[in-house]
């Protein structure tokens, strides 16, 4: 009877104009290797965030899984973080 533990990114979805990645992660346990349960995590990644002088700092992807970095680095365009930056920055209260 061995127990195991896995985590499979199974569905990563960029969304609307400012490239949101969705990520759903899911927590795997198999018993002799057959799936006994699993739970779902999601969260979202965006271009970036800003500071105290409204410049946008990248959103920090050194962490993620190989595919998730990739495909961040591939939609996060220069044009899409600057538009990002400009909604953030209209965004702030008065």
């Amino acid at each position: 009877m061995a127990l195991a533990e896995s985590i499979e990114y199974d569905k990563i979805e960029i969304v609307g104009i400012y490239k949101a990645v969705q990520v759903r992660k899911k927590n795997v346990i198999k018993k002799d290797g057959v799936e006994i349960a699993s739970n779902f995590e999601r969260y979202v990644l965006q271009a970036g965030t800003l500071d105290a002088s409204d410049n946008l700092v990248d959103t920090d992807i050194s962490n993620e899984p190989a595919e998730v970095s990739a495909i961040c680095t591939a939609v996060w365009t220069d044009a899409v973080k600057a538009a990002w930056k400009a909604k953030l920055i209209a965004d702030k209260p008065a």
